[in-house]
């Protein structure tokens, strides 16, 4: 039979529910288990498509092209497992999903219910990840116990584990100790939201306590009395200076997956943590840092590009070395008459040593990723454009190559005369999101010679898809013959997938998304490379100055 591990939280939100389930999935994967991750979001959107940056962060995209919660971006980063769209599960699925059963008669002129009807729906989405070669689900519940929202979900959790038994199923409930003045933790927060639970039908089978430091074992043993919880299953996840990599190797410390196995009677089998003991070395031994300037629109918010810059910090493992982040909001450089005065030496910090240009929607701050591009191609900088980025690029070489000075996007300039990007022809004319898009997995084939092809080491490249707008094949050749490299094209040649500055030490931007399969253990081969040209074309200046 399945396993299934519920992981709630409470007090409040940002505690890192996320990163906890995500660390116990690489624990029981290293114990050889084979582990499915799913999100429970409460919100009444069918999917985070729609969704402001600003509100929910970035959009984590999968190989079927479902637009899902950045939680499943952990998951994909920390666990090995599958992720599609069964892997998230909204409240705006769920209802979606009952009402056109109940429109189309499937329930027989019942009443349809919250319970069971919703109830069984969460439950069957749930068990549809259960498949025959899963050994243990993890199930995170988003919000906190006492939320509205979040009530379904608790009670389909309740559900299951009584169905399936607690040797089958297990609470994880992730709680607040805080610090106050004097030093002193404080557990009765906890208490609380352990009895929240409770009320809803729900003994937390194990404890994991975010404090600020260690817990000792009076307090741990405080909190088992006052909750029911064993004293050896209350667990902590404290404050760290490193990185959440390292969790997992914390909850090892700890014993927390030889308690998981033993309550879900699974033999313990031996633990290879190798990959993640290595990524630490690779942290503790980085030399140096790099610079790189993440040009965007939505700088304010660490969410949302939380797969580029988790892809940067694991191309600075690979490359030895640590990436600062530069955040940028293009609207600066839009605004500046000199963009040299932000990115280059003379800016505060010192400048960059790499651009990155992620991905976007709207014309908010366009002009001023052109002009980080330009500046990037005539100062030899090394440059990534992902997407928006890539787009960028060629706007750039239309304008200041080619000298076509209104070259631009149709998503920005309908009227333009040089639309050098441009929506595909069958999707002109649609008017609603949703369906649009170029999404998931997609194959791409790489130009031998090219930094593309150096990357990844074959021709035939499968990497995601999110966007509307393609490069216009219209002006393909003019590009080509004024120096522009096409890298990557579709397998049938139809659509270009990226381009790179020739003459010029890594210059190279990508259709696709590829921070989305980056791993910590792994990183992505494009922002291996591009790290790797930042680091060496700054100790070669560092070489020459000092000489």
């Amino acid at each position: 039979m399945n396993k299934f591990i519920f992981v709630s939280g409470g007090v409040c939100s940002s505690l890192g529910k996320g990163v906890a389930a995500s660390s116990l999935g690489a624990l029981l994967e290293g114990r050889g288990l084979n582990v499915g991750m799913v999100k429970c979001d409460p919100y009444i959107n069918v999917d985070a498509g729609t969704m402001s940056p600003y509100q929910h962060g970035e959009v984590y995209v999968t190989d079927d092209g479902a637009e899902t919660d950045l939680d499943l971006g952990n998951y994909a980063r920390f666990t090995n497992g599958r992720l599609s769209q069964d892997n998230s599960i909204t409240t705006g699925q769920v209802y979606e999903s009952v009402i056109r059963k109940e429109r189309k008669g499937e329930y027989l002129g019942r009443c349809v219910q919250v319970i069971p009807h919703i109830t069984d729906e969460i439950k069957r989405r749930i068990r549809a990840i259960a498949d025959s070669d899963m050994d243990v689900v993890i199930v995170e519940i988003g919000g906190t116990v006492g939320d509205i929202e979040s009530v379904p979900f608790l009670e389909a959790a309740r559900q299951i584990i009584h169905e399936h038994g607690k040797i089958n199923a297990l609470s994880v409930h992730l709680t607040l100790i805080p610090q106050v003045a004097g030093g002193e933790l404080k557990t009765k927060p906890t208490q609380h939201s352990v009895k929240s639970m409770q009320e809803q039908g729900i003994q937390p089978d194990i404890l994991i306590c975010r404090a600020p430091v260690m817990l000792d074992e009076s307090i741990r043993r405080k909190i088992a009395l006052f909750t029911n919880v064993d004293p050896e299953s209350v667990f902590t996840s404290y404050d760290i200076s490193s990185t959440i990599y390292e969790i997992p190797l914390i909850f090892f410390e700890q014993k927390l997956d030889q308690v998981v196995l033993k309550k879900i009677g699974v033999e313990s089998r031996h633990a290879d943590l190798k990959p993640w003991y290595t990524m630490m070395k690779q942290f503790s031994s980085r030399k140096g840092n790099v610079r790189i300037g993440i040009v965007g629109k939505y700088m304010d918010l660490h969410d949302s590009y939380k797969s580029v810059y988790e892809a940067l910090f694991h191309a600075g493992l690979a490359g030895g070395v640590e990436v600062e982040l530069v955040k940028i909001d293009s609207s600066r450089i839009e605004e500046s008459e000199n963009p040299d005065g932000i990115l280059g030496s003379g800016a505060v910090g010192g400048g960059v040593d790499g651009i990155l240009v992620p991905g976007g929607f709207g014309q908010r701050g366009v002009e001023g990723m052109i002009k980080s591009s330009a500046w990037a191609r005539t100062h030899k900088v090394p440059y990534f454009g992902i997407c928006l980025g890539m787009q960028i690029m060629v706007i750039d070489w239309g304008r200041n190559v080619l000298d076509w000075e209104d070259a631009d996007s149709t998503e920005f300039n309908k009227n333009t005369e040089h639309p050098v990007i441009s929506l595909l022809e069958e999707q002109i004319g649609i008017k609603e999101y949703g369906g649009t898009m170029r999404l998931g997995k997609s194959e791409s084939v790489a130009e031998s010679g090219t930094h593309l092809f150096a990357a990844y080491q074959k021709a035939h490249i499968f990497e995601r898809h999110r966007h509307r707008y393609e490069f216009s094949n219209a002006y393909r050749e003019e590009m080509i013959k004024s120096g522009l490299r096409i890298s990557g094209v579709t397998p049938d040649g139809s659509l270009v997938e990226a381009v790179e500055w020739t003459d010029h030490p890594w210059g190279v931007g990508v259709q696709f998304h590829p921070e989305f399969k980056s791993k910590p253990t792994a990183a992505n081969p494009l922002f291996r490379d591009f790290i790797a040209a930042v680091r060496d074309r700054k100790q070669s200046q560092t070489y020459i100055q000092e000489g």
